[in-house]
C-alpha cells in the first residue's frame, strides 16, 4: 500500500521508511524538520537508490497537510511519529508540547475521516504506564499518571484515538515502545540526538568518544540483580518492523477491534551495568563510569510482556543487546567521519 509517514526524518521514522520500502510498500514523508534535518531521509534514499516524496510541513497547518492527501489519493495507511519528545523541555514548556503534539494528531485524524484512510498506526510510549509495579507490563496494565507533559501527550493521544475509533470506519493501532536503541546495519541510519542526550546509549557513546569525562550510573542500591535500574531495550529496526506488521495486520483485517494496543519491547529487562558491559564487550572500548546516588523520579524497573504482539502481529525481535550496541557504535563512527569530511 501507499503509506504516509509523519516524522520520517526522525530516528524511528527513518528506520520505518526503510522497513516499509524493504517490504514492498510505497511511502510519502511529512516532517517539519523542527527537531530534525534531512540526513536520515537521504540515508534511506541512498539505501534504496530512489527518491522519497517528502514534504516539509508542520502538521499543525491542516491545510498544508490536506494538500498532501489531495496530491496522493492512493494513501491507504498512516504511521504517525511526528511529535516533540524531550521530557525536560516538556516540563519547561508544557503548552508548546500540548499544542504541537495534540493539535497535529487531531488535524491528522480529521483528515483520516475526511479522506476515509482505512489504517492508522500511532507512535505511543511505555511512558503511559508511569511508575508501575506490575511487571512485566502487559497491554492491560493500568496506565498511571504521566511523569511529564510529553508522556501525558501520549496518554491523551491514545484516548483521542480510542474515542474516535468508536464512531470511525477506520482501524487504529497504538504501539507502545519501550527503549529503542541501535542503528541500521548499513550504518546509513541511526540516532541523531536533539540537544543534550537524555538516554543511556547516546551517553555511553559520548563517554567512549571522550565527549564526556565519565558516565554517572544513578543508583546502585535498587533491589535489582546488580543494584542498578532495569529497562527494556529494543533494536530500532525491530521497532520499525512492528509498524509494517501492524499495517499488514489491519490490511488483512486480522484485528478483532478497530482500536488495539501492542507493546513493542524485547521482553527482557537489562540493567545499566549490563548495558555498559555489553558495550565494552562488543566494541572493545573501555568506559569511564562511576556509581552515584539515585536520581529523583527514576523508575526502578520496567520491561514488557510482548506475547500479544508476537501472537497477533507475528513479530519477534531479531536483534540482541550486542547487536544494538555494535550497530550504534558503527553508526556513530560513520557520523564522525562525515563531520571530518
Amino acid at each position: 500500500m501507499k503509506v504516509l509517514v509523519t516524522g520520517g526524518c526522525g530516528y524511528i521514522g527513518a528506520h520505518t521508511l526503510a522497513d516499509l520500502l524493504e517490504n514492498g510498500h510505497e511511502v510519502v514523508n511529512i516532517d517539519s524538520n523542527a527537531r530534525s534535518n534531512t540526513d536520515l531521509l537521504q540515508g534511506v534514499e541512498q539505501l534504496f537508490n530512489r527518491p522519497i516524496p517528502s514534504y516539509r510541513i508542520d502538521l499543525c497547518d491542516k491545510n498544508a497537510v490536506k494538500n498532501v492527501f489531495l496530491e496522493h489519493p492512493e494513501i491507504e495507511g498512516i504511521i504517525h511519529f511526528a511529535a516533540f519528545k524531550t521530557v525536560p523541555e516538556s516540563v519547561e514548556k508544557p503548552l508548546m508540547y500540548y499544542r504541537n503534539n495534540l493539535l497535529s494528531l487531531i488535524n491528522l485524524l480529521e483528515l483520516v475521516e475526511e479522506f476515509k484512510i482505512p489504517h492508522f498506526v500511532f507512535s505511543s510510549s511505555c511512558s503511559v504506564y508511569g511508575n508501575t509495579t506490575d511487571l512485566p507490563v502487559t497491554e492491560a496494565t493500568l496506565r498511571q499518571n504521566a511523569e511529564s507533559p510529553y508522556g501525558n501527550t501520549k496518554k491523551i493521544g491514545e484516548d483521542i484515538i480510542e474515542d474516535l475509533s468508536k464512531t470511525s470506519n477506520s482501524d487504529f493501532i497504538s504501539l507502545r515502545y519501550f527503549n529503542p536503541i541501535g542503528a541500521h546495519p548499513s550504518a546509513l541510519l541511526g540516532e541523531i540526538p536533539y540537544g543534550k542526550p537524555q538516554n543511556l546509549q547516546p551517553i555511553i557513546i559520548e563517554t567512549a568518544k571522550g565527549q564526556r569525562n565519565k558516565l554517572s550510573v544513578f543508583g546502585y542500591d535498587y533491589p535489582t540483580r546488580d543494584g542498578t535500574c532495569i529497562r527494556d531495550y529494543i533494536h530500532v529496526c525491530d521497532v520499525a518492523h512492528a509498524h509494517t506488521l501492524a499495517l499488514t495486520y489491519l490490511q488483512k483485517k486480522q484485528n478483532t477491534y478497530n482500536y488495539e494496543i501492542f507493546n513493542i519491547g524485547s521482553g527482557n529487562g537489562v540493567s545499566v551495568l549490563e548495558m555498559i558491559e555489553a558495550f565494552e564487550t562488543t566494541t572493545k572500548q573501555k568506559l569511564n563510569y562511576e556509581l552515584v546516588d539515585r536520581r529523583p523520579g527514576d523508575v526502578e524497573a520496567i520491561y514488557a510482556n510482548n506475547s500479544k504482539t508476537r501472537e497477533k502481529l507475528g513479530w519477534k525481535p531479531k536483534y540482541n543487546l550486542n547487536d544494538m550496541m555494535l550497530t550504534a557504535w558503527q553508526w556513530n563512527n560513520t557520523l564522525s567521519e562525515r563531520k571530518q569530511d
